[in-house]
């Protein structure tokens, strides 16, 4: 009786863990998807039609755009109002919890942990304005 109690337990261990991994795989958005909730952080609930014109991709087409959304709904990333004649689709996924998860995941995977070997990088690229470093020099005097 005690070898079903541990093996049940193993079973339930193991189920767990393989719901979590494919719940957190499903809310990692793609490159693609990624662009789409830009505009729907940005302009807020949008149908495909407003998202598509937003995106103003000329080689990509209106159903490509519907059917990358639709993924994006059996996902979990956004939600579909279907209330209406038109569907209006509103992100889940909150901007900054985005972020961060991209952030974390690129200093793990491409600067080994090291958030200074990022920072260095990102200011030393030429592209930051004097505006920003003085931000950031602010920011920083505030830790």
């Amino acid at each position: 009786m005690l070898k079903i109690y541990f093996l049940f337990g193993i079973y339930e261990t193991l189920r767990t863990l393989a719901y979590e991994n494919i719940r957190s795989y499903k809310m990692k958005p793609t490159e693609s998807e990624m662009e789409i909730l830009q505009v729907l952080w940005e302009k807020g609930e949008s149908s495909v039609r407003q998202v598509h014109e937003e995106l103003n991709k000329k080689d990509v087409g209106y159903t490509a755009t519907l059917k990358l959304m639709q993924i994006m709904l059996d996902k979990g990333i956004v939600s579909r109002d279907t209330s209406a004649k038109t569907h209006l689709y509103k992100a889940i996924l909150s901007k900054e919890h985005t972020q961060h998860t991209f952030l974390d995941k690129m200093i793990n995977t491409v600067y080994n942990g090291s958030t200074a070997r990022l920072v260095m990088q990102a200011l030393g690229n030429k592209r930051t304005s004097k505006e920003e470093i003085e931000l950031i020099k602010e920011y920083l005097n505030t830790l």
